[in-house]
């Protein structure tokens, strides 16, 4: 069985072991596939993995050999899902690889925001707190977490952990989801609905999927909604903000700070309007990367197309 990954290197830059994948066929991987070069390279294989390497319709009518797709992340919409269904290939992604990794890259964003620690670190080294008067200096705002509102849209694995870890700060937490579980509601968690949640929150944190529904559903209307002095965190997709929308408003004040580590095309281009906007943070997609994380994707990777070969197929997606 010929086993094909086509971008292997973000998960495996060489500090992990295709052992496993191995064992189960003849497997090729390459670190990156070019648009023109991803059919020569699924050629007959029977078994292909893509982790942002797109596979449309026409690429599937094509790989005649092709009989199961895993994908090496949580988002699957780089397959047309639709197609390799009508086609008979399931397509199985990875749901739960990174739920820590991201939460904790999460409160990092919100804490950097808060204490600017970088930017302190760099005026130290600059002399700036050797030269000063007094016995200590901020040359930023400095925000206390505690009995403030995390506003979390889309509450599933990752939104929950973001939530635990906001609560243990003292904060409340609002969350907006179209699939409520009231048994997750305490003192400090509830649901909302969303224009409550953008009315109250201090703090707007996006865990939902990339669905045409959630598509800009940070946009200068919903904008408008939140409170003055907002900030905005976004660790799961670049297209849920109307990047130029969000920065006006980080320009005009409106909301007071933003930390992404998504934007809507990556690697993020030089005229994204977001690189220019006042009180920013980017950082280049590394939420999921932590090499433990990326060793648990490795080996649910491993994990699903050993099911799959068993005739117990698991986290299908196209049913």
């Amino acid at each position: 069985m010929k086993i094909v990954i086509l971008d292997g290197y973000t998960l495996n830059p060489g500090d992990l072991t295709w052992e496993g994948l191995q064992k189960l066929g003849e497997l090729t991987v390459y670190d990156r596939t070019p648009q023109d070069k991803i059919l020569e390279r699924i050629g007959d294989a029977e078994i292909v993995y893509t982790n942002k390497t797109p596979l449309t319709r026409e690429t599937l009518e094509q790989a005649s050999q092709l009989k199961w797709i895993g994908v090496l992340a949580t988002g699957y919409n780089v397959v047309d899902v639709e197609a390799a269904k009508e086609q008979g290939i399931p397509v199985a992604n990875i749901p739960t690889y990174g739920t820590t990794a991201v939460a904790q890259m999460t409160i990092a964003l919100l804490l950097e925001m808060c204490h600017h620690v970088w930017a302190h670190h760099e005026e130290v080294k600059r002399g700036a707190w050797t030269n000063c008067p007094d016995f200590c200096f901020w040359n930023y705002p400095l925000i206390e977490l505690a009995g403030k509102t995390m506003g979390i849209i889309g509450f599933g694995r990752i939104g929950q952990a973001v939530g635990k870890i906001a609560q243990a700060f003292g904060m409340n937490v609002l969350a907006y989801d179209e699939y409520q579980n009231k048994m997750l509601e305490t003192d400090s968690i509830k649901y909302a609905a969303l224009d409550e949640l953008l009315t109250q929150s201090d703090v707007i944190s996006l865990h939902c999927p990339l669905f045409e529904s959630t598509k800009g559903i940070i946009n200068k209307d919903t904008i408008a909604k939140m409170k003055d002095g907002v900030m905005l965190i976004n660790t799961s997709r670049g297209p849920l903000i109307v990047e130029e929308e969000l920065a006006e408003a980080l320009n005009s004040g409106k909301v007071a700070g933003a930390a992404v580590d998504v934007v809507s095309t990556e690697p993020i281009k030089m005229e994204n309007p977001l690189i220019t906007a006042k009180n920013i943070i980017i950082t280049p997609h590394i939420a999921w990367a932590p090499k433990e994380a990326r060793e648990r994707l490795m080996n649910i990777a491993t994990d699903n197309l050993e099911q799959f070969l068993a005739g117990h197929p698991v986290n299908v997606v196209n049913q």
